[in-house]
């Protein structure tokens, strides 16, 4: 039998997926209230190859007791399954590292490398507190309080101090989180500011201007 080249280049996919996801995994809810660290092995199994759950994990997500294999389905799936061979979930990935599963009548789930899920667990807890607004000339102009509070889907809590700029009263941040490595700050209207880390270790708004606004820790 020949294999098209499609075909090898599909196999290769595949396999190289499964390669890529072998190793120790944070399953999730997407704000991270409810985590199961779950070990992929490269070991066959009846469905698919072996894999290790924390304990505690079906007390955490209840649908991980029927977990009992895990698989690469079609090109880019990768797929929890129970004992008798049924899908239990399906995560595709949304973007480098990091896969997301739907369960119907409960939501998404996320599934991200469990060393890289802590790193920002730690960043997350390294951002709280409070901060304040600074324009170029380091003049305080306004202090916010970053929280972990959490607001659903993923994003947490933030209060603005009184006495602030116009401007930032007026956008009047309510909430944040962190993603790509930037601090989002976002209003109740849904606009959003970013802040990216500069080689001070403070947060400027971007784009940069001739008047930047920076986030410093007080």
């Amino acid at each position: 039998m020949v294999m098209s080249c499609g075909s090898a280049a599909s196999a290769q996919d595949a396999s190289a997926l499964k390669k890529n996801m072998v190793g120790q995994w944070e399953l999730s809810t997407t704000e991270r209230s409810k985590t199961c660290v779950l070990t992929l092995k490269s070991d066959p199994s009846p469905q698919g190859f072996k894999l290790d759950l924390e304990p505690g994990c079906a007390a955490s997500l209840p649908f991980t007791k029927d977990v009992a294999a895990w698989t690469v389905a079609g090109l880019d799936i990768v797929r929890l399954r129970a004992a008798t061979g049924e899908p239990v979930i399906d995560f595709t990935e949304v973007e480098s590292g990091i896969f997301e599963g739907r369960r119907e009548n409960e939501g998404i789930y996320i599934l991200q490398n469990l060393a890289e899920a802590r790193s920002l667990a730690r960043s997350m807890d390294q951002m709280i507190g409070d901060w304040a607004f600074v324009r170029g000339n380091g003049q305080p102009i306004c202090g916010i309080t970053l929280t972990n509070t959490e607001v659903p889907p993923d994003n947490f809590q933030a209060f603005l101090k009184p006495k602030c700029d116009t401007a930032i009263a007026n956008f009047k941040p309510e909430v944040w989180r962190l993603e790509h490595g930037e601090i989002l700050l976002m209003s109740a209207s849904g606009e959003t500011w970013h802040f990216q880390a500069d080689d001070n270790a403070q947060w400027r708004l971007v784009p940069d201007s001739t008047s930047p606004l920076i986030l410093i820790r007080q």
